[in-house]
């Protein structure tokens, strides 16, 4: 990430004499975004960094399988309304303080994950607290990145910016959490705490220099009613959000949870003591490859004629295929290879998808209908928590199955959408 350019304003000096011309408006030169960027990475970071410790909290913790993978997805009970209530609040209020609440939010769970340790209710709280605070980062911080990637705040972003720029900066959140996290847990002092003090220290850091990010909703652009009349979201009965976005968006995070959380437990037994590092490698892996290819979505959208989703599905469905493969023969490499696959996927949908968004939205609909596209993206999340419960009547190999072709239903769905106009 280049360094924060300083933002200045130029202004036409007036020729002489009495035919002066006025000033030229205010022209910012873009680096506006790059403020609000670390705190929606730290969010980001907050959000995942449990991944790499589900095995910590199994071995070391006592915790069940079914109670770690709980804790895993139990982020999304305040995903959810950071997502819809923040979103519908900001319109209201602004982008700048919900973040900053949000910010807040993520830094106490933190707080309450490193004293937490043999505290079940403590952990689910600090998880819910850390889902929060990426429930904000993804609509609020999307939407707020989005507007400072336009005029009057940048005037050099190109049009796919606004898509492009948090979804990137989430996705480096994301794995680089997930890696600090890890390393630490495998060779630092205190592994069930020091990850999550590192992550409170920068958080602060993030803090301060969200402070001084200009807001990008003026008072005339802010919405007069009550905050809940917001969460009404009417795009979402839009032909095109039903076609394309619902059956592609819960796929998004479900590829990352099926790579970073269920590839794991498939191969624990051939890596013994290393499972956390490999754990780390994975998570790494899948959100590198994410965070790689999502730049080069504006180009291959143009090679298929705007069909970028349905790129990013067909992987989405090789890579569950390749993951019922793993599970039958639980090789370290080929899990290695499901998360790239699902990685890209990944990085391709999360993009496509956003675009689709946001070319649909109305300004005054930006945040909300944001916020439902990452609410039903997180919804995939939860399943290594639904494949770990059915453990006792369905081994993993055959709940992937099922879900290698769900995955392939909705790929033809919305193959037959993008083909079809309007």
């Amino acid at each position: 990430m280049t360094p924060d350019p300083a933002v200045t304003s130029d202004s036409a000096t007036p020729t002489p004499g009495p035919t002066a011309m006025p000033p030229e408006p205010v022209r910012r030169r873009g680096g506006a975004w790059l403020r609000v960027a670390p705190a929606i990475f730290l969010l980001a970071w907050g959000g995942n960094h449990f991944t790499p410790l589900v095995h910590m909290y199994e071995e070391d913790g006592g915790y069940a399988v079914w109670q770690a993978n709980l804790l895993l997805g139990m982020y999304v009970g305040g995903l959810i309304p950071g997502l819809l209530i923040a979103s519908a609040i900001s319109d209201r209020r602004g982008r700048k303080p919900v973040l900053i609440v949000g910010t807040i939010a993520a830094l106490v769970g933190s707080v309450l994950l490193g004293i937490g340790f043999d505290l079940f209710w403590l952990l689910c709280l600090g998880r819910v607290l850390a889902g929060a605070g990426v429930g904000v980062a993804m609509s609020v911080g999307t939407s707020w990145i989005k507007e400072l990637s336009m005029p009057p705040f940048d005037h050099k972003a190109g049009i796919t910016a606004g898509a492009r720029r948090p979804a990137l900066t989430l996705t480096l959140g994301f794995a680089v959490g997930a890696a600090v996290t890890g390393c630490l847990a495998q060779w630092g002092p205190v592994p069930e705490a020091t990850p999550y003090a590192v992550h409170g220290l920068l958080s602060i850091v993030a803090l301060a220099i969200l402070f001084a990010a200009p807001e990008s909703l003026s008072r005339e652009q802010r919405r007069s009613q009550h905050w809940w009349r917001g969460l009404r979201v009417p795009l979402v009965g839009h032909r095109t959000f039903v076609r394309l976005i619902a059956p592609a968006a819960p796929w998004v995070f479900g590829a990352a949870g099926i790579a970073y959380a269920v590839m794991p437990a498939l191969v624990q037994d051939e890596l013994g003591e290393w499972t956390t590092l490999y754990a780390t490698v994975l998570t790494v892996v899948t959100l590198g490859a994410g965070a790689l290819v999502q730049n080069s979505v504006p180009r291959i959208n143009r090679w298929t004629g705007g069909r970028a989703l349905v790129v990013g599905l067909v992987l989405m469905t090789l890579g569950m295929a390749l993951a019922v493969v793993a599970s039958l023969v639980a090789d370290p490499v080929l899990a290695l290879v499901v998360a790239i696959v699902l990685g890209i996927a990944y990085g391709i949908c999360v993009v496509a998808g956003l675009v689709i968004v946001q070319a649909i939205a109305e300004p005054d609909d930006l945040a909300g209908i944001t916020g439902v596209y990452y609410s039903l993206a997180y919804s995939g999340f939860l399943l290594p928590t639904v494949l770990a419960a059915l453990l006792p009547v369905m081994p993993y190999s055959r709940s992937l199955a099922g879900v290698a072709v769900i995955c392939l239903l909705c790929l033809g769905a919305v193959a037959r959408a993008s083909n079809r106009p309007g």
